[in-house]
């Protein structure tokens, strides 16, 4: 059923493997570009200049001198401070890299859609996604704040052809070429026992997006538990309804982690705060995470059911943005996120209905400024 509710096909015998936070992923990308014999194919919002950036553009330099076919898409807003001459030396050594919607007076209507998606695929063998871009904040703390919180798959099997094709989709919209050559999409291999589908996400004039019916359709589903991480935590009334339904109806427990005072949106988190109310006087639990800005994008359904992506719980997510998620039906995977989930949630703090409650006017007044902008996107 979600894959028909999604237009996802179903994809068995993968290997999908949990990277916890940038020390891990950073590696692991690298390495599998480094290994890269015919294509690399990324998509990012976030290519931000610094020293992360830096050690993957030394590595693309690498292997595009040496023949292989490198396409990068940046997102123009998402990255707008990383300019095109810090791209130069990769343009030179023979990479292409195309901006998603630059910023020019005949874009100007559809400037809001943005590419939110996280893509590496490497020879069309390797796949990596998650809400993580290449940033120095993934992986270097700043201040009294560590490197954030987050989580990426690595892919094998079947699902990363659906990982390319989403690629293609919008290095298509960003460069007029289309990727049809037999290298990019190579016979598939079993590797695992994952299965697994590859969710893509575009805005519609209704911004009911196949992101939208993807997390819906899970909560309305659940029977046992739904476990949430999210940086943006904005759900509709809908969204909200159905998570107060499983409650009421189903006894699901909900537990979702949020950001802290370590966010990178002030106003996001107030505007966040204003809608607690209701899931906390159901029975939710919302937690706060302590340490750093927590960017992890992760829903944990029933123990069997796991979704990583780009995806926020907002309505940027669910209706502007383009998104890819990958959901994946393996009782192995769940637990192992869940070790993550039961560890951020050690670092978290308890927000109660009563605490939430004798929130001060001023937090309040934060909240109503972040409600008005919010309706702006």
């Amino acid at each position: 059923m979600l894959g028909a509710l999604t237009n996802a096909t179903i994809h068995t015998n993968n290997r999908v493997d949990v990277l916890t936070n940038g020390e891990t992923f950073y590696e692991a990308e690298l390495a599998a570009i480094r290994g890269a014999k015919q294509s690399i194919n990324i998509e990012a919002y976030i290519f931000q200049k610094g020293r992360v950036a830096g050690r993957f553009i030394d590595a693309l330099i690498e292997r595009a001198q040496a023949g292989v076919n490198v396409n990068v898409v940046v997102d123009a807003i998402g990255s707008f401070a990383t300019w095109n001459r810090y791209l130069k030396p990769l343009r030179e050594a023979g990479a292409r890299v195309e901006w998603y919607h630059p910023i020019r007076w005949y874009t100007l209507p559809r400037i809001n859609n943005r590419t939110h998606r996280t893509l590496i695929i490497v020879d069309g063998q390797v796949g990596f996604v998650g809400g993580a871009g290449i940033a120095d904040h993934w992986l270097y703390g700043r201040g009294k704040s560590s490197r954030w919180r987050d989580t990426m798959f690595r892919v094998e099997g079947c699902a990363v052809t659906d990982l390319q094709s989403t690629f293609v989709e919008n290095w298509l919209e960003a460069s007029g070429e289309i990727l049809a050559q037999t290298e990019y999409f190579p016979v598939c291999v079993s590797t695992g026992r994952a299965k697994v589908m590859v969710i893509d996400s575009s805005p519609s004039t209704g911004q009911s997006t196949r992101a939208r019916v993807l997390f819906q359709t899970l909560l309305a589903s659940a029977r046992e538990t739904i476990y949430i991480n999210t940086p943006y935590f904005l759900p509709d009334r809908s969204a909200r309804e159905e998570m107060v339904r499983a409650i009421k109806e189903r006894g699901v427990e909900i537990t979702i982690i949020t950001p802290g005072k370590h966010t990178d949106h002030l106003l996001t988190r107030t505007s966040s705060q204003r809608l607690y109310g209701q899931l906390l006087k159901a029975g939710a639990k919302i937690f706060e995470y302590k340490p750093s800005m927590m960017h992890t994008k992760v829903m944990i359904v029933d123990g069997v059911w796991s979704v990583v992506g780009s995806t926020n719980f907002d309505n940027r997510s669910f209706g502007l943005n383009d998104e890819v998620n990958l959901a994946a039906l393996d009782q192995d995977l769940a637990a192992r996120l869940q070790q993550d989930f039961a560890l951020d949630l050690a670092d978290s703090q308890v927000v109660s209905y009563e605490q939430w409650k004798r929130r001060s006017l001023l937090e309040r007044a934060h909240e109503w400024v972040g409600w008005v902008l919010e309706r702006q996107q």
